[in-house]
């Protein structure tokens, strides 16, 4: 008993790493302050992404490295489509590149 016990909680703990850490290669995501579009649990204004409609807080990059994130088209205020690399580690968007597409007001 002792060691299927053991062999479960081996292969649950793979299966959880392998979950933490995903490469995301380069594809459209939704990019939109977490917080306020989103409805992420936060403490303040920080960028998010969306992608396969699971949110994503990010880290390497900032919402103020994207313009004025109160502004009629910022993050604040929308959601924007972006060209996203990078990798999902511990729950977190770990970010190579983010290019945003042209903002086209709906």
């Amino acid at each position: 008993m002792k060691k299927i016990v053991t062999l479960l909680l081996i292969i649950t703990s793979l299966s959880i790493s392998a979950q933490e850490e995903i490469e995301v290669k380069k594809q459209i995501v939704q990019a939109s302050c977490g917080q306020c579009k989103f409805k992420m649990t936060g403490q303040g204004c920080d960028l998010a992404v969306r992608i396969e409609g699971k949110s994503y807080w990010v880290d390497g990059t900032t919402i103020d490295d994207h313009g004025d994130a109160h502004a009629e088209d910022g993050f604040c205020n929308v959601e924007r489509q972006a060209h996203a690399k990078g990798e999902i580690k511990h729950g977190v968007f770990v970010l190579k590149s983010l290019e945003l597409l042209p903002y086209t007001k709906e």
